[in-house]
């Protein structure tokens, strides 16, 4: 049997994570000693990890990547507490120059450059180890594995980081998978000389498990509200684009959609400046937040219609799931929008801006009869893809020659 290794950040709630649990769900266990490495043993989805892999002891050094630079200190690791203010400094350098966004990337890379000499190497080695979220630095320099892959989940195109850094740090790897054929082909803009590493595998989805799960009862249930109920599930984040849906359902209001409630399961670091913006659009009682949630399959078989505002996506884990509850979904055209459904068919994709965005919901709303063309040919649609499953296998035994499809 192969041993196998596969890292992440921790199991707070998101859309990466449920494809991991997905993925983890799903693994063959009879041919394959499965370790996780979580850097720390955080987050709600901790109480969905099941089955029969083994989950590593935190490593105290890893866990300060999901700490602030107080706990730190408080916890006596001075050397790391150090390079993560040093982190920061480089990165308000780069910050006067570019967004906040693309600093809090590169400020990233530079935690990890600056941490390495601190972090321990795990003692076992591996046949295979995958890192599954960006950035890689764990698996790429503390891991002895013979074979190393790593995971894209979104588009590159809309992200800055170092270059330079990043090629050094994505030729450690044997393979680089790509959630979507869009996914890599942005990411191949940027990293062009890495095209012979880059393959395309879908997140595993489990359509028996989704649907199981949106028959859990749940006290704020939306489908029992009045109106034309919107729902999107994502971090409270600039790339998500929830901000735009207060300004979209705000001109909806505007135009006499007065019945139009948009509902968001989701928490994040922008959880402030969009409840100000609520406010500001006197929107408090049709915009609403509902919060973190372990399970979104119920509020999602609640809503009428599906919204993915997002500014950038790799390939967005919850629209599919809406796909398989038989939802109609709106999503907007972020660049790798086309690999995620078929315009007019399961769905649609409307401008990214926020008079698109209204319009798109706008079409939905008076349309009502696309709206149920769009929802039974999701019904009719297979979402199920655990063949990739055998896709990664065949990963774990190319040795001369990358596989692609």
């Amino acid at each position: 049997m192969k041993n196998v290794l596969i890292a992440s950040f921790d199991m707070e709630v998101g859309g990466v994570e449920r494809s991991l649990i997905n993925m983890l769900e799903s693994f063959d266990y009879n041919n394959y000693n499965v370790d996780l490495m979580l850097y720390r043993h955080k987050g709600d989805f901790m109480k969905l990890l099941r089955g029969k892999f083994n989950i590593l002891d935190e490593i105290e050094e890893y866990t300060t990547f999901r700490k602030s630079i107080l706990e730190i200190f408080k916890d006596k690791k001075i050397s790391l507490g150090l390079a993560r203010i040093k982190a920061r400094m480089d990165a308000s350098k780069y910050a006067k120059k570019n967004s906040l966004e693309e600093s809090g990337h590169v400020q990233m890379q530079r935690m990890w450059q600056f941490s390495l000499k601190y972090l321990p190497c795990l003692n076992k080695e591996y046949d295979v180890a995958i890192s599954y979220l960006w950035p890689h630095y764990f698996v790429a320099n503390k891991v002895k594995a013979k074979k190393k892959i790593a995971w894209i989940h979104t588009d590159y195109s809309c992200i800055d980081t170092d270059v330079i850094e990043d090629i050094e740090l994505w030729n450690k790897f044997d393979s680089i998978v790509a959630v979507s054929e869009e996914c890599k082909n942005s990411f191949l803009k940027k990293y062009n000389k890495l095209k012979n590493k880059v393959v395309v595998m879908e997140n595993i989805v489990s359509p028996e498990f989704i649907r199981f799960m949106a028959e859990e009862e749940v006290e704020d249930d939306i489908s029992k509200g009045k109106g034309f109920k919107l729902l999107s599930v994502a971090r409270l984040s600039m790339a998500k684009g929830i901000d735009n849906g207060v300004r979209a359902l705000r001109i909806l209001h505007d135009k006499g959609f007065t019945d139009i409630k948009w509902y968001v399961v989701g928490y994040g670091g922008d959880e402030g400046m969009i409840r100000k913006l609520i406010k500001e659009n006197h929107l408090e009682k049709d915009f609403i937040i509902l919060g973190k949630k372990i399970n979104p399959y119920p509020y999602m078989k609640g809503c009428d219609l599906y919204v993915q505002p997002s500014r950038y996506e790799g390939r967005a884990v919850t629209v599919t799931e809406a796909q398989i509850l038989g939802k109609a979904v709106i999503i907007t055209n972020y660049p790798t929008a086309k690999s995620q459904l078929r315009d007019g068919v399961d769905g649609l994709i409307c401008d990214k801006s926020v008079e698109g965005i209204a319009v798109g919901i706008e079409n939905i709303y008076n349309n009502r009869h696309l709206k149920k063309e769009i929802e039974e040919c999701c019904r009719k649609s297979n979402y199920d893809n655990m063949e990739e499953l055998g896709n990664i296998y065949k990963l774990f035994y190319e040795r001369e020659k990358i596989w692609n499809r």
